[in-house]
């Protein structure tokens, strides 16, 4: 295992009617109540936050898209800016409190351009303290301190300690109003962001290993579910746990990460608008079989703890584990190849060219997904 540093300090409120706890916000603050398209005023959550925060300066700040977009958070700042909000409240899934993040940096930004703080990689050395209710299980984004920010073409991401939230409450009651099609992608969101501090190369970190392994087949048993009985609390309340710890950090310390599969997957989503998830469910079992001599332990350590396979040559046993992850995949309702999402080869130049643009020529836990690799993985799923 390799050397590391961990340490997470958003606190969780985990359970029904947890919302009540964000009257902890201390009274004198002057909080921004940030949301999205507004499902939570159909959904009772609206109506819960207002209730909380009844004995609190607050205001709001709508339409976060998904994949949050730039210019619609550059309002958000300048009505921080404006009205002198010190406090950031994000209610609602994991684009909203991406794109409160970067609201929370860019307020604070003393540079000339905040999307710097993106494209350049410009230090944060402050923000405005946040917290969040979450209403969409899926990108752990609640635990962490990364948000990943949408300009035009350009799907880019951040990392500071500075916007790691506060708190998160995590009632699993909010997600039944959730989609098929959302849960689904939450599901699928939560078990690519195991595999890609799992599916690397043995370090010997039996913790994470372990951990990563039961978190899998959590997602593998649970997600089907969500589909087939969408009220069922407990499922809901076993994905939101799941999806949060996939991505709170705990994983990936003392190992070597991938995260090829994003990187390829932000620029189908950048460039065509496929939802996050569903690019990585048509990237990531490529990338498994492009990558399965350098990747071949964990993808036989993955096939025999994860689906039982345990006869059969070296080859075999792995293109039956990648087999079992499309089918898992297709039991979501994912698409699986570039055809399910109308996508054809000349796509694949403009996602390649994206790529070459984000200097995105070496990815992986070896940096050897070249463009040449990343065309290979791109023709394969056709």
């Amino acid at each position: 295992m390799n050397n590391f540093t961990y340490h997470n300090s958003t606190c969780i409120y985990f359970g029904n009617d947890q919302i009540s706890a964000i009257a902890n916000i201390p009274k004198d603050k002057k909080i921004l109540v940030t949301y999205g398209g507004g499902s939570i005023k159909k959904n009772g959550v609206y109506d819960q936050v207002k209730s909380a925060l009844k004995d609190h300066n607050w205001d709001e700040f709508s339409g976060i898209e998904a994949n949050p977009k730039y210019a619609t958070l550059m309002l958000g700042v300048a009505k921080i800016k404006e009205q002198k909000f010190d406090y950031l409240l994000a209610v609602g899934g994991g684009s909203v409190v991406d794109g409160t993040k970067f609201m929370a940096a860019a307020a604070c930004f003393e540079g000339d351009d905040p999307w710097d703080i993106l494209s350049k990689q410009s230090p944060v050395l402050s923000a405005l303290p946040l917290s969040c209710v979450l209403t969409l299980p899926a990108t752990g984004t609640e635990s962490n301190c990364g948000a990943v920010v949408t300009r035009e073409h350009n799907k880019l991401a951040f990392m500071s300690p500075f916007v790691r939230p506060i708190f998160a409450v995590l009632d699993p009651k909010t997600t039944l109003s959730l989609s098929p099609r959302q849960s689904a992608n939450g599901v699928v969101d939560a078990f690519v962001h195991v595999m890609e501090q799992y599916m690397t190369y043995p370090v010997n970190a039996k913790v994470q290993d372990r951990f990563s392994e039961g978190l899998l087949l959590n997602l593998i048993e649970e997600g089907p579910k969500v589909l087939a009985t969408p009220d069922d609390l407990e499922v809901r309340s076993n994905i939101m746990w799941t999806a949060t710890q996939a991505l709170s950090g705990i994983l990936g310390v003392g190992v070597p990460q991938d995260w090829a599969s994003h990187m390829i997957g932000h620029e189908l989503t950048g460039n065509f608008g496929i939802d996050h998830a569903r690019s990585l469910s048509i990237i990531l079992p490529s990338v498994m079989h492009n990558q399965r001599h350098l990747k071949e332990a964990k993808l036989l350590q993955y096939a025999e703890r994860i689906f039982d396979i345990k006869s059969g040559s070296t080859q075999d046993r792995i293109d039956l584990a990648i087999s079992k992850t499309i089918d898992f995949f297709k039991s979501m309702d994912v698409p699986t190849s570039l055809a399910d999402v109308s996508l054809d080869a000349a796509s694949v130049e403009t996602i390649l060219s994206s790529l070459e643009a984000h200097k995105m020529v070496a990815l992986g836990e070896h940096g050897s997904i070249d463009l040449k690799q990343s065309r290979a993985i791109l023709e394969y799923v056709l």
